[in-house]
């Protein structure tokens, strides 16, 4: 990837007394009190505000969070939680700026964070006349937000355009360099999981990946319209049955090149989706009209587990049941564990695999945590992300 790096800037002492405006992925989930959840995102973006304030900058840091109305910011949509974390991990204050797009306060050394930047109108759309305004806060643009970079707003493409300098932050180059090593040069076989309720988000990413992987494993309500495909019975399970076709395509083309959709042989049903619904394992031939199948059953479990600890590559996106509830949590339980023993190199990616790996602690083990959802997935899917687009070519201007 050809583009300036935030990095080297600052290692040529190019940020000493200049104003870096940071784009970061500060997008966490939080209770209904609004107490986060879940603080990856914020983890992964300390490193560059770090970066820039030893390198001597003023430093100001945005992000969005959830989906607020433009030109309205209620109090569930503010940052005011996310600053109190970075404040903690980061060991000094970090005031929160509101209605900052025409000035913010900050001086060398200093660190604030910007209010929620999908507040301003135009930011979604890229307003051209937002992105001039926010790129003239800056002397140095830095998009350290992967999870975003799928998207062309004006805090992660417009102001790159106009920034005096624009340059990519560690975590964006980290990301891209080990999508590139899983997917432009694995180590074989490589094996991807695609997991989630529906077959027909992810149905180009099927496609992209069926061409390139060796084993191509499925789970959730994906799965189960893999096994309507397979001719198996699903009861009243989440599927997809109009994509039956585009399912068989994908085992066919896999098929073609030697390589496997391995389907289920056993799953986990309940009569309900409920926490404390039953649970019992059956064979995939056996599910009842009126079952719900919400895991993979233990046979499957296991046979996974031994192909993805024999890998050289492993992509990992989404759990492979409902592992939110105990009792349909043991086949996601043992995929994380495989991964985790496996020497293959692994990168994981989505909101629900982040928080699958933080629920059995294998954050260590696996190769490269990805903190980007949507993002992730479109470079699985082969796309040329805006955010790349725009840095690649002010590198080459």
């Amino acid at each position: 990837m050809n583009v300036l790096r935030f990095s080297d800037l600052c290692d040529e002492g190019r940020a000493r007394g200049r104003r870096v405006f940071i784009r970061a992925d500060l997008n966490v989930p939080q209770d209904d009190a609004g107490n986060i959840t879940e603080d990856t995102r914020i983890r992964a973006s300390v490193p560059c505000i770090q970066m820039a304030l030893a390198g001597g900058a003023a430093v100001m840091v945005t992000s969005h969070l959830g989906r607020p109305t433009e030109g309205e910011l209620k109090p569930q949509d503010s940052l005011a939680p996310v600053a109190k974390r970075l404040s903690e991990l980061l060991g000094r204050p970090v005031p929160l700026k509101q209605d900052w797009v025409d000035g913010v306060d900050v001086q060398q050394g200093e660190v604030v964070l910007l209010e929620n930047c999908r507040v301003n109108k135009g930011e979604k759309k890229n307003n051209p006349e937002l992105a001039k305004k926010m790129a003239a806060l800056c002397d140095i643009y830095v998009n350290d937000a992967f999870g975003t970079a799928h998207r062309a707003e004006a805090t992660t493409y417009g102001i790159a355009e106009y920034a005096k300098v624009a340059c990519a932050g560690p975590l964006l180059a980290a990301e891209i360099d080990a999508i590139t090593k899983a997917l432009a040069n694995p180590k074989r076989p490589l094996v991807a999981i695609v997991a989630g309720s529906k077959v027909s988000t992810k149905l180009t990413i099927l496609q992209s990946l069926a061409k390139n992987v060796d084993q191509l494993i499925v789970g959730g309500g994906i799965a189960n319209t893999f096994l309507l495909a397979s001719g198996l019975p699903i009861g009243k399970s989440l599927a997809e049955p109009d994509l039956v076709n585009e399912a068989k395509a994908v085992i066919e083309a896999m098929k073609a090149r030697g390589a496997e959709v391995p389907v289920p042989t056993d799953v986990v049903v309940a009569k309900n989706f409920a926490a404390d619904a039953p649970a019992t394992v059956k064979k995939a031939a056996d599910v009842a009209a009126d079952d719900l199948i919400l895991d993979i059953g233990p046979e499957t479990a296991a046979r996974l587990a031994a192909q993805l600890k024999a890998a050289g590559t492993i992509v990992w996106n989404g759990p492979v049941g409902v592992f939110e509830f105990d009792a349909f949590a043991q086949g996601t339980e043992t995929i994380a564990r495989a991964i985790a023993a496996s020497s293959a190199f692994s990168i994981a990616g989505g909101g629900d695999t982040l928080a699958a790996i933080a629920k059995y602690g294998i954050e260590q083990d696996v190769g490269y945590i990805s903190t980007g959802g949507g993002a992730f997935l479109e470079v699985l899917e082969g796309k040329k992300l805006p955010a790349f687009e725009i840095l690649e070519r002010r590198a080459q201007a």
